[in-house]
Parts: structure tokens; C-alpha cells; sequence
């Protein structure tokens, strides 16, 4: 009651609206985890319930804008009263008199421009005053309210709007999204400036819906955002409950495009390595990361590898990510962090004014999945997306993201190989992000139209002949040949090792089929014969990556995507199907085989080398019939075999520079004319 009489109060002795004022309730209305709930409840009422100004007032607008002296030449109806008041307007239900099509139409509040001038007045003011007393204080206050202001001022521009919202209908089409979000469509011919009429969306609001869906519609709101941010350059700036609807059929449409945000391509890949590096909890990488996004100043670049800022913001961030928002971060305990490392280092951070709105929009997000989940995690939230970019995008922005997230802190040890538990979490969250799009995704819709089984496995072959078989290297492709080319040679090494066993051990304790291949022992130390530790190591992980990868099958339940349940004739038209595929891509397929033969050329020639600085390796005394004691009986031979080293090393290498050679004259005559086989 306290909550609700307050908001009461200030309508009154303000006489209402505050446009900026209410901008900032609507986006504390749902944060449960900062405010107490009768505060809560009280700011609910801004989502969409601000008071509206007199209807006979709004019709004259409309006269003026669509320049008729008679509403019911273009509308056939219109509600008595606004279904929706906010700050900077409100809406009418009504029926195009032309089509029958019923339409929602939004209407501008009068003098509003007078009263954000006024506001934003104050807050500057208030920026300059803060700015005054604090002057140690590195955020520039007075730059971000600037760039509240400007996004302020162009949401009053209607065209704009309807600009923002067909934008992200045309560009959402190109996602896996698509199907599952939209905005609604402008009705241009009756749209100005001041007046926006779009369809009439039917649905509930998100925060109040109790379908069973909601938590996936969550998941698609958070996928969706990230998306605008990360992908199209253009973020919705006010996803507060009131704007975003589930809509009969489950999917989510989102409202009012008055207020957005661009951002350029050299950021949006900063955000994506920064956000892969925060839902694999490389924490060692989050100040370089904060460096260059801004939050931290040049001038404080030699103290970000300090253990001490890594290890607060570990703090931070890793309570952040177990969930429950703002309430499950001891806030006592990160003010005295923060003002310890004030005292050593100064004042370390800053918040850039490009952030307000990034911030504004993603708090608001974090929000409505704390009402729906107290444990709601928003960095968590963000792994879906980011696995499905690091694995998807074919270009090299995220390629630098993905080695770390894969590799960690070993991406540049030559000798690296996947970290399973990683690779496992990048798996688990890109089926995460395909489970969320399919509802009413394409994977629906085929089944729904009755799509045989094969076209469907044809359709998921596609998909991963598009990922792993391309002509022009991606980064995955990339990491992709180089890990298969060490479980091949590991492979082979570890089964030419059993067969060597299997053959028998003579007296000299070498075994049988060592000796009739290897008569003088020139190879038996060589490093390309022995299996070492890291062979060990890439096989478990191999042999673990398979039982994944197949758990997923299984966990996903698709039974139509079962191998194993096909007809002989289901899998002969597979076959068939896939054999004109790879023939369809065979210079993608040649280039692929290119690039994998060089990747294994290339991890025999390092590893001779590496044998060759290391040496060969002394044996000391083993039992006679041993593998070991074959090993000791190489000591006579190890000098020959060393200076045999270097001639391997040379010839490998120059086998790998023709290799390469070759592909890029391959390349040169692809751009010039069609290649053959």
C-alpha cells in the first residue's frame, strides 16, 4: 500500500507526465531483487497505465496529421478510450474503414517535447553538479545523459519508429528467429511523425502469462536482444513488460520502436568476446576486456593483469552467474572489494555513455526472468546465444572468442587440444538456443506438413556440410581439421603400438613386426612412431566427446533423426541424396581435404621438431621382451636417428609449403573461373 500511495502522491504534485521519470520507474518496476514489492507494484502502473490525456484531444491530432476533417472516412471504428497510456503517448484500438483490418493506433501527447527538454535540464545539471564534488569520479556523467537525451528526442519521431521496427522485421528473418519473434507491421500510409498505426497484435503480456511456455519466451526475448546487439547493430531500448506480448500461437512480439541504440561492428565483436568470456568464466580475460569496451581508462591499462582486479572481479562475476540477481551478491562485500582497490590503484572504472542504453534495455530483460525464476541467471542466459555465434559465424571476428572458449588458457600451446568440459558446455548451450527456436521453427513446420524423414536428415546434413565443408577456411573449419588431425595421428600411433605388441617380442626385446619393418632401429625412438601422454590424453577426450555428441542425439529425443531406425530404402535415398551433396560441394571438398592434409603435415613436422630440440630419449635398464626394454635396445642407434631428424623436419616442411602453395594457386583460379575436377 505504502508503494501504490507513493506513485499516487507524486502523480498528483507532479501532475503528471515526467516523461524521463517514468522511463526510469518502468525499468525499476521489475527488478523484485532491488526494491521491496510494494514498491514494486506501485511502479507497475508506468508499464502501461500512466495517465492519458483527454481522447477528444488526440482525435483533433489525428485530423491534423492524416489531414481529414472526418475520422470515419479512415476508421470504421475507434475505442472511446486509450486501451494504453505511457510516457510520450497512448494508443487507440480501431478498424480501417477501407480494409476491415484492425489496426492499434498510437497517438503523440501534446507539448511532450517541452517536458523531456525540462527533464533533461535537471539531469544534467545534476550530472555537472556530481561531476563537481567527485572529481576523482572517471564515468562521463554529463556524455550519458546526452545520450539519454538523444535517444529520448528520436523516439518522438514516429517515421523513425516505424523505420526501427521493419528494419528488425527484415533483418530477424535472416536468424533462426524468425519464426518465433516479430514486431508488429506499420501501416505505412497512415503513418506521421506524431501518429504511428501498426496491425493489432492480439496476446497477453510476458510478466503475466501462466502458459507453460513463458520460460522459453524468455529465453527467446534474451536470444532476440542479443541478437539486435551482437549481430544487426540494432538494440530495442525499452523491453519493459508492457512491450512485450506471448501471443496465442506462443510466439513473442515486441512493441514500441521509438527508442534504439546502434552500435558499430568493432564493439559488437569487443561484446562477443567479452560475453564468451564471461559464460566459460575466463575471468583472467575480463579486464583486458573492459579495457577496450571503455570501462576501464587508457590511462589505467598497466594495472588490468594486476591479481588483484581479476580477483574482484572474479567475485563479482561468478555470484552474478550462480543467479537471483542483484539479491544473491553479498553488496557489502563488493563495496568494501571496490573501495580497497580504489585506495591501491585509484579509481579503476568508468561507465562509457554508449552503455546507458545497453544497460537499460538487458536490467530490464534480467527482470522479468528473476519474476518468472528467483534463480534466473543472466549470464547464463547468454550461452545459448554466444555458443550458436563462436559456432556459426563464418567470419573471423569470432574467432579469437571461440579459441578461448574452447582451448582456455592453453589456445596458444601448440600442443593444445579441446578442454572437454568446454566443448561440452558450447554443445549444451547451441542445443539450448535450437530447442528455443523451434517453437514454431522450421523443424515444426516441416513436421507439421508431413516432411519425410529423409528430407529432414537431409536438411540437418546440410547443415553440418555447411559448417565443416566450405571453400574459404571459417574459424571452426579451422579448429575442426586441426583437432581431427591429431586424434588421427594419435590414433594411428596408439594402433600401430597394439599391433606391434600383438606381433610377439624376440629375444633382443624388440617385437616381431618392429624389427621386419625397422631392421636397423632407425625409428623406434622416432616421435612419429611412440605414442606419448598427449596421444593418452586426446584419445580419452575424443572417446568422451563421441558419448556427448550422442547423449545430445538422445537427449533431443527426434526419433526421426535416429539412423538406426531407417528402411534399407530410407537410407539408400539418404545415400543417394548425399553422395550428389558432396559432389554438389567438391570444390569445397577438395579445398577441405587440402586444408586438412597440410593440418596433419604440419602437426607431424612440429612434432619431429619438438623431438628433435628435445632429443632422443634415454632409456635405463628394463627387462629383456619389454616394450621399454625395446626402447633401451635403440641407445646404440639414437645418434644416427638425431641426425636423420633434421632431414625429416626439412623434408615435412617442404611438403607442407608445396601443399600450401598449391591451395593458394587453387584459390587464385577459383576467383577467376569455375573450377573442375
Amino acid at each position: 500500500q505504502g508503494g501504490n500511495c507513493l506513485i499516487k502522491k507524486m502523480s498528483v504534485r507532479s501532475n503528471w507526465p515526467k516523461p524521463l521519470f517514468i522511463k526510469i520507474g518502468q525499468s525499476l518496476s521489475i527488478r523484485t531483487d532491488l526494491l521491496r514489492p510494494a514498491y514494486v507494484r506501485g511502479l507497475q502502473s508506468l508499464q502501461d497505465q500512466v495517465p492519458p490525456f483527454d481522447t477528444e484531444y488526440a482525435k483533433e491530432i489525428l485530423k491534423k496529421e492524416l489531414k481529414v476533417s472526418d475520422l470515419d472516412k479512415v476508421f470504421s471504428y475507434i475505442s472511446e478510450e486509450p486501451v494504453a497510456a505511457a510516457s510520450l503517448g497512448q494508443v487507440y484500438k480501431a478498424v480501417l474503414k477501407e480494409s476491415g483490418k484492425t489496426v492499434a493506433i498510437k497517438v503523440q501527447r501534446p507539448n511532450i517535447m517541452n517536458l523531456i527538454a525540462l527533464d533533461m535540464y535537471l539531469i544534467k545539471e545534476a550530472a555537472y553538479f556530481i561531476k563537481r564534488i567527485n572529481r576523482e569520479l572517471n564515468s562521463d556523467l554529463p556524455g550519458t545523459v546526452d545520450a539519454w537525451g538523444i535517444g529520448f528526442v528520436d523516439e518522438l519521431n514516429y517515421v523513425d519508429e516505424a523505420l526501427n521496427a521493419e528494419q528488425f522485421t527484415e533483418s530477424i528473418q535472416t536468424t533462426p528467429l524468425r519464426n518465433v519473434v516479430f514486431a508488429p507491421p506499420v501501416i505505412q500510409e497512415y503513418s506521421t511523425d506524431k501518429v504511428l498505426v501498426t496491425e493489432w497484435v492480439e496476446g497477453e503480456r510476458l510478466d503475466r502469462s501462466s502458459q507453460s511456455d513463458v520460460t522459453t519466451l524468455c529465453s527467446i526475448a534474451m536470444n532476440t536482444y542479443l541478437t539486435m546487439m551482437l549481430e544487426t547493430g540494432v538494440l530495442h531500448c525499452d523491453p519493459h513488460p508492457g512491450n512485450l506480448l506471448r501471443t496465442p500461437d506462443g510466439k513473442l512480439c515486441v512493441l514500441d520502436w521509438g527508442m534504439v541504440t546502434r552500435l558499430d561492428s568493432s564493439l559488437q565483436v569487443t561484446l562477443v568476446e567479452h560475453m564468451a568470456h564471461l559464460t566459460s568464466a575466463d575471468y583472467e580475460e575480463i579486464p583486458r576486456d573492459l579495457l577496450l569496451l571503455g570501462f576501464i581508462p587508457e590511462s589505467k591499462a598497466d594495472l588490468i593483469e594486476d591479481s588483484g582486479v581479476v580477483e574482484v572481479l572474479a567475485d563479482i562475476y561468478s555470484a552474478w552467474t550462480r543467479g537471483g540477481g542483484a539479491a544473491s551478491v553479498n553488496v557489502n562485500q563488493v563495496i568494501a572489494q571496490l573501495q580497497d582497490l580504489t585506495a591501491q590503484k585509484g579509481n579503476l572504472f568508468q561507465i562509457p555513455p554508449y552503455f546507458a542504453y545497453i544497460a537499460k534495455s538487458f536490467s530490464v530483460l534480467e527482470g522479468i526472468g528473476l519474476m518468472n525464476s528467483p534463480s534466473y541467471s543472466i549470464i547464463n542466459e547468454c550461452l545459448p546465444y554466444v555458443s550458436k555465434r563462436l559456432l556459426t559465424d563464418p567470419t573471423d571476428k569470432s574467432s579469437g572468442a571461440l579459441s578461448t572458449f574452447i582451448f582456455g588458457p592453453n589456445k596458444y600451446d601448440e600442443n593444445r587440444f579441446v578442454d572437454y568440459d568446454r566443448v561440452e558446455q558450447l554443445v549444451t548451450g547451441f542445443s539450448d538456443y535450437t530447442t528455443s527456436t523451434k517453437a514454431g521453427g522450421d523443424a515444426m513446420l516441416l513436421a507439421e506438413q508431413g516432411v519425410s524423414r529423409t528430407k529432414l536428415l537431409e536438411d540437418a546434413a546440410d547443415q553440418i556440410l555447411d559448417i565443416l565443408i566450405v571453400e574459404e577456411e571459417t574459424p571452426l573449419q579451422s579448429i575442426v581439421l586441426e583437432q581431427l588431425a591429431k586424434i588421427v595421428a594419435a590414433t594411428t600411433r596408439s594402433a600401430f603400438e597394439d599391433v606391434r605388441k600383438r606381433t610377439g617380442i624376440l629375444d633382443s626385446g624388440r617385437t616381431f613386426l618392429g624389427s621386419l619393418l625397422d631392421p636397423l632401429g632407425f625409428f623406434r625412438t622416432s616421435p612419429i612412431v611412440q605414442k606419448s601422454k598427449a596421444d593418452e590424453g586426446t584419445l580419452e577426450t575424443t572417446r568422451k566427446l563421441i558419448e556427448l555428441f550422442q547423449s545430445q542425439i538422445i537427449a533431443e529425443g527426434n526419433e526421426d533423426l535416429n539412423l538406426s531406425t531407417l528402411s534399407n530404402a530410407e537410407l539408400g535415398e539418404l545415400a543417394s541424396v548425399l553422395v550428389n551433396n558432396l559432389w554438389a560441394r567438391r570444390v569445397a571438398l577438395y579445398n577441405t581435404n587440402s586444408r586438412f592434409l597440410s593440418k596433419l603435415l604440419q602437426i607431424t613436422a612440429n612434432r619431429l621438431e619438438k623431438g628433435e630440440r628435445e632429443g632422443t630419449p634415454q632409456y635405463g635398464s628394463a627387462p629383456l621382451g619389454s616394450e621399454e626394454g625395446e626402447q633401451q635396445q635403440a641407445t646404440s642407434s639414437s645418434s644416427l636417428e638425431s641426425s636423420r631428424s633434421s632431414a625429416r623436419v626439412l623434408r615435412a616442411k617442404s611438403l607442407l609449403a608445396e601443399i600450401e602453395k598449391d591451395d593458394q594457386t587453387s584459390k587464385s583460379s577459383t576467383n577467376k573461373k569455375p573450377h573442375s575436377l
